[in-house]
């Protein structure tokens, strides 16, 4: 049993899965307009309509299939959501010169999705539509002073509308909303980490069968965390193949093997490819090309080893590739393509494998939450993230051992200096870039001419957006002094304070 979200092209979307995980319920999100037997496939309880930039009265509006509104279910509408509702039922939405943007106090609320709300509410707005006549059955169940009709509900056909965003934390009762709308659908909130470990390890029994796994470790907390579930699902099915391919931080390689250890050593393979992956990266200097190159090498990596095991017979490549991978690699409702991930944008089109992505639908806090539970070391489970590519994509333009060497020794004082100083666990992520500009310095009586790195450290949620960590100057004072003094290519630091959007996290 699911709630279904049907996306129709909001920023928010993602937002809103969030949101009802974190109260303990399963969501699910499906194209806006996602069929009539795809969405009964999810045996919903309720759905949930997600904003959009579009209008209802255009005429390419996008709608939900043929049948979705005659089904006996309990709809939530939020922004472009709700329009749709009065829209679709007769009312009129028309835009009427003014807009609401940000910050909002509801005048007055009342009925069941408000219901045990008390006090002043603000809500985040991000809409210029307005419904201007409901249709029958319906009321007001919110305004502002500016958007008469900020809420709307018709009680007997379980239908509700708001105008504002719930999901975001720029509304700070919006999560008792979404709570009401559970209690409404009579959802049974048990999406806890052990009932989301007990259904990914009956899935993976289910999917795999007797055949043969071979994971491919990265070293991060994704792919250790996916080590230790399926050698508890399937034990000596599973072979880990953990690729050094140069493109690592400083004596990672032994941090891995060592919180793997619990697979046995039959069960965990460690390549050293270092030499295969700078050859194939020497000249390529473009992002996307890159990770194409990357991602390429791993899986010719995982083939050779497949066919040097006797009686191989493997049909299956796991990954830990997690929901914001495959959202900004496109394979989200109307997503833009950002940049491919390696785990999911980045392998050969004749890959010879069947792929298993047991977390292909999880977010980050999920992954580190199951690992708790699998006894993950906890140095490893709280780690920042890491991309598949590794440093390969932190060294803008071309990628050579020398270059990944630098950076390596800048990431190893950034990284232990935020943990030094007690701020590792403030910040989401933090890394070094190593660029390719080269400026003119001085050290001592001698001129320079050295490398720029920059740092980025950010916070965020869900990885989805971020903002640029708030960093102690003398902090940053203390790191940049450090990295000119210990590694000589370097002679300048700067620290990137862009947001995401319009930036991503990474450079590449």
């Amino acid at each position: 049993m699911s709630l279904v979200i049907l996306d129709f092209g909001s920023q928010f979307t993602r937002l809103i899965a969030r949101r009802f995980r974190e109260l303990n319920a399963f969501s699910v999100i499906l194209p806006g307009n996602a069929s009539l037997e795809e969405i009964r496939s999810h045996q919903p309880l309720g759905i949930v309509l997600s904003g959009g930039p579009a209008s209802v009265y255009d005429t390419d509006a996008p709608t939900p299939a043929d049948g979705v509104m005659e089904l006996e279910l309990p709809i939530l509408g939020i922004c472009y959501g709700m329009q749709y509702l009065v829209h679709e039922g007769g009312g009129k939405v028309e835009r009427i010169g003014t807009r609401e943007y940000g910050k909002a106090v509801l005048e007055s609320y009342s009925g069941d999705l408000f219901a045990g709300v008390i006090g002043e509410f603000v809500a985040w707005m991000s809409h210029s539509d307005t419904p201007t006549s409901l249709p029958k059955g319906y009321f007001v169940s919110a305004s502002t002073s500016d958007t008469p009709v900020t809420g709307i509900e018709n009680s007997h056909l379980k239908r509700y509308g708001i105008q504002f965003h719930p999901e975001v934390v720029h509304t700070p009762k919006g999560a008792r909303l979404l709570e009401n709308f559970l209690a409404i659908c009579n959802i049974t909130r048990d999406w806890t980490p052990a009932h989301i470990l007990e259904n990914l390890i009956a899935d993976v029994k289910a999917k795999v069968g007797t055949d043969k796994v071979l994971l491919a470790v990265s070293g991060g907390v994704d792919s250790s965390t996916l080590a230790l579930l399926l050698s508890k699902a399937i034990g000596s099915q599973l072979t880990a193949v953990f690729v050094d391919h140069g493109l690592l931080r400083l004596n990672e390689r032994d941090e891995v093997e060592t919180a793997l250890r619990p697979l046995g050593d039959e069960n965990l393979i460690t390549l050293d490819t270092k030499t295969e992956f700078f050859a194939a990266l020497e000249g390529v200097s473009e992002p996307e090309a890159k990770r194409k190159v990357i991602g390429r090498e791993f899986i010719r990596a995982f083939e050779r080893e497949a066919r040097r095991l006797a009686g191989s017979g493997y049909r299956w490549l796991a990954q830990g590739t997690l929901y914001p991978d495959v959202i900004e690699s496109a394979g989200g409702t109307g997503a833009a393509n950002i940049k491919s991930h390696h785990n999911v944008g980045g392998l050969p089109d004749d890959l010879a494998f069947s792929l298993l992505e047991p977390f292909r639908t999880l977010f980050k806090d999920e992954v580190r939450e199951i690992a708790k539970l699998l006894g993950l070391p906890e140095e490893i489970r709280t780690r920042h993230p890491f991309p598949g590519p590794g440093l390969g994509i932190r060294v803008l333009g071309e990628v050579t051992p020398e270059k990944v060497d630098i950076l390596q020794r800048v990431d190893n004082i950034f990284i232990s200096s935020l943990r030094e100083f007690g701020l590792y666990h403030e910040v989401a992520q933090a890394l070094a870039v190593l660029t390719p500009v080269q400026s003119v310095g001085v050290m001592g009586d001698y001129r320079t001419y050295s490398y720029l790195v920059a740092l980025r450290a950010v916070t965020s949620a869900d990885f989805m957006t971020a903002d640029w960590a708030r960093l102690p100057q003398d902090f940053l004072e203390v790191v940049a002094n450090r990295i000119v003094n210990l590694v000589p290519e370097v002679n300048r630091v700067v620290y990137d304070i862009t947001s995401k959007p319009p930036a991503t996290i990474e450079w590449e």
